[in-house]
Parts: C-alpha cells; sequence; structure tokens
C-alpha cells in the first residue's frame, strides 16, 4: 500500500470516529457520557497528531489534518456547553455579583433597587434548595451578607451536575434574574445632568422661578444659603460657560462661607494651572492652604495680571509667610508692580511690614507707590505704623498728603501702643 494510500485511510478512519463522537454528543445524558466523549477526542487528537498528514502544495487549499482539527475543536466546544451547570459555576457567579454591588456608583434609587434585587434573589434560593436563606436586606453590606449566605446554601445542597441538573439550572435562571436586576439598578453615570442635579436635591431650594434657566434661580438661591456643595456639584455638572463664570462668582462672594475643604481643594487645582478666577476665589476664601502655592507666582514678572491677584489673594489670607516675599517686590523697578505690593501688605496686616513700607513712603520717587505704603500702614494701624506715616511729614501729591492726614487723625485719637 502505498504512502497516499495510507494517509487516506488514516483520514477516513478519523472521520469515522469524529462522526461517532459527534453522534455520541447527541444522545450524551450524564457526566460520564461526557467523560467518555473527551476521552475519545483526546485518542483521535493523539492519532491524529501522529500521523504527519501532509501539508498541501496550495496555500488556499485547507489540508485534512486542519480539516480534522477543527472538527475536533468544535466537538470540544459542544462538550464543554452540554456539560453543567454545577455547584461551583453557581457559587461562582453569586460571589462575582459582591464587587459589582461594591464598586457601583449608585444612586438612592438605584440601592433601593440593588437592596430589592438581592432580596428577591436570596428569596428564590431559599425555595429552589427548600432551605432557609437569610433575605432580610437593608442595605448594600446585608446584601453582600445574604449573597454570602446564598452561596453557602448552594456549596452545602451539595448539588450532583447529573441528578439535580434541574435545580442547578433554576439556580443558573436566578443568578441570571440577579444580575439583570443589578444591570438595570440605577446608577449616577446613568442620568442626565439634570436628573443628576434633580436626584442631588439642587432643585430642591426653588420655589416660584423668577430667573431663567432655572439652574441660575436655584444657584442664587444656595448662593443666599451658603449650600457650597450644591454650588460646586452645578460648577462640575453644568457644561455652559454662562453657569461656570456664575458659579465661580458666587464662591467669590460667598467667600470664607464657601471655604469648605472639597471648595478649596478644587480651587487649588485650578490655582496650580495659574488660573486667576481661582486664585481670587481662594483670597476671599482665606484659604491658608494656597498660601505656597500663591508665593511661587509673586515672580512672575511675566505675568503681571498674574501677580495682580495673586498679590491680593496673599493680602486677604493674611498668612505671615507671604510677607516677605511681598516685601521683596517693593525694591523692583516695575512702577506698576510695586504699588500692588504694598497694598497687599497692608491687606495682609503683618506688623513686620512697617519697616519696608516705611522705606517705601520716604525713598520711592512714585507717589502711586508712597500712596498705597501710606495706606498700608494705616490699615495695618499700630502706633509704630501710624507714626512711620506722619513722621513722613508732608508731601507734594494730594492722595499721599491725604493718607498722612489720615494717619495723624488716627494718632490723635489714641490709637493702642504696637
Amino acid at each position: 500500500m502505498s504512502n497516499g494510500d495510507e494517509e487516506a485511510e488514516t483520514v477516513d478512519s478519523l472521520s469515522e470516529r469524529l462522526e461517532a463522537v459527534g453522534e455520541a454528543l447527541e444522545a450524551a445524558e450524564t457526566e460520564a457520557d461526557l467523560d467518555d466523549i473527551e476521552a475519545d477526542l483526546d485518542d483521535i487528537e493523539s492519532e491524529l497528531d501522529e500521523s504527519e498528514l501532509p501539508v498541501p502544495d496550495d496555500e488556499d487549499e485547507e489540508s485534512p489534518a486542519d480539516e480534522l482539527e477543527s472538527q475536533i475543536e468544535e466537538y470540544r466546544d459542544n462538550l464543554e456547553a452540554q456539560r453543567g451547570p454545577y455547584a461551583e459555576d453557581v457559587t461562582d457567579d453569586i460571589e462575582a455579583a459582591k464587587p459589582t454591588i461594591e464598586d457601583g456608583d449608585w444612586t438612592d434609587q438605584g440601592e433601593g433597587e440593588v437592596v430589592d434585587a438581592v432580596a428577591a434573589f436570596a428569596e428564590t434560593v431559599g425555595e429552589i434548595l427548600d432551605s432557609p436563606v437569610d433575605d432580610a436586606v437593608t442595605g448594600l453590606d446585608s446584601a453582600l451578607d445574604a449573597l454570602s449566605d446564598s452561596a453557602a446554601a448552594v456549596t452545602k445542597a451539595d448539588l450532583d451536575p447529573d441528578e439535580d441538573s434541574e435545580t442547578l439550572e433554576s439556580l443558573v435562571e436566578a443568578v441570571d434574574t440577579l444580575d439583570a436586576d443589578l444591570d438595570e439598578a440605577q446608577e449616577w453615570s446613568d442620568l442626565t445632568v439634570r436628573e443628576t442635579l434633580r436626584a442631588e436635591g439642587y432643585y430642591d431650594v426653588l420655589g416660584h422661578i423668577k430667573d431663567y434657566p432655572p439652574e441660575w434661580a436655584a444657584l442664587k438661591e444656595h448662593e443666599d444659603r451658603g449650600n457650597t456643595e450644591m454650588v460646586l456639584l452645578a460648577y462640575d455638572l453644568l457644561d455652559s460657560d454662562f453657569m461656570e463664570e456664575h458659579c465661580l462668582d458666587t464662591l467669590a462672594r460667598m467667600g470664607p462661607v464657601a471655604a469648605t475643604q472639597e471648595a478649596i481643594d478644587e480651587m487649588l487645582q485650578l490655582a496650580g494651572k495659574r488660573d486667576k478666577t481661582a486664585i481670587k476665589i481662594l483670597g476671599k476664601m482665606g484659604a491658608t492652604e494656597a498660601v505656597e502655592t500663591l508665593v511661587e507666582y509673586v515672580d512672575a514678572d511675566s505675568d503681571p495680571a498674574l501677580q495682580k491677584v495673586t498679590f491680593r489673594a496673599l493680602g486677604e489670607i493674611g498668612d505671615e509667610e507671604a510677607v516677605q516675599p511681598l516685601a521683596n517686590k517693593l525694591l523692583m523697578d516695575n512702577d506698576n508692580v510695586r504699588p500692588q505690593a504694598a497694598r497687599a501688605l497692608g491687606l495682609l496686616g503683618d506688623t513686620r511690614a512697617i519697616k519696608p513700607l516705611s522705606e517705601a513712603l520716604k525713598a520711592d520717587e512714585d507717589s502711586n507707590v508712597r500712596a498705597q505704603a501710606a495706606w498700608a500702614l494705616r490699615q495695618i494701624g499700630t502706633k509704630r505704623a501710624l507714626e512711620a506715616v506722619v513722621d513722613h511729614g508732608s508731601d507734594e501729591t494730594f492722595i499721599v498728603q491725604t493718607e498722612i492726614d489720615k494717619a495723624r487723625r488716627a494718632l490723635d485719637a489714641a490709637v493702642p501702643n504696637a
């Protein structure tokens, strides 16, 4: 017999055996039947590997070996599909539902739906197994406990894939229902922006709406009530330049009232990107957490607008860490920066600024700088600060002389000693 005849006989033999496997798969009723079929497939695959059937010269032509391997793979897939279900499959699927519950960003409605879904599942498992399962689910933690109890009940039942196949199929169906119910439970990501705002209670403050849009009307009411978290909610969710501007303006007007840790963190993140509006808001809040970031911008001489808002914010915050950096700017050549630095030191109100401000008042040739230095010393307000202004004597510039006169009247009114 030639090699070609031997190869053809091998292919025919393996094909016949595979055909018998296909018939056996259709008739299989038990796990033992499937085990026997799997053993036959292993034998056929081993014989095929040893046969070393030739590869066709035409690359587009499928070889007999490839056709047989494809058939074997198809039967293996069918074999696995017919196996089970097993109790382990059910318990694994129950356990897999836990991270879905733990990681879900549920709305209040969604949390209730999760609780109801798990309670119904636990009750169903108890009915299928005719064994009590704790279905008293009141929250997400107890929902996780109920799933653990359900999985334990399935394990304890010691179900056989052949004898208890109907019970296992019912349990699989119950798990599928649970998964579908969890998938349908409401998460925040499922909601539109307005639905999210409504669910969070953003519109609850509205009575008769006078302004349009209603988001703006609600924003005004939240400002009046000091509801910083609602202002931040609107700022984060509303994709509108109009509302973003009004939210930031609201935070600035609220000032210290808005200085929650969440608001400060959000503005600090923006300030780290040199956002001038955020820097202004941090100043109005008096957020000492911002000083370290803002001091870095004191020397931003290439961005005068950034310097200006930074100086004012540092002055309003009033932290001593800003005194020396601001005082250093009184020595700059820039006639626009020096008066802003002087005014910021006045807002800051630290007595250590008296000496550099006094020197600026005495020696600076720019009348605006002298006026701002005198004003700043008056804001510090101690006897030493006021005397520094009065000791300047007189000034040919009206605005400077006005500050000197105000300082003299304040001294005459017996200001407490420094």
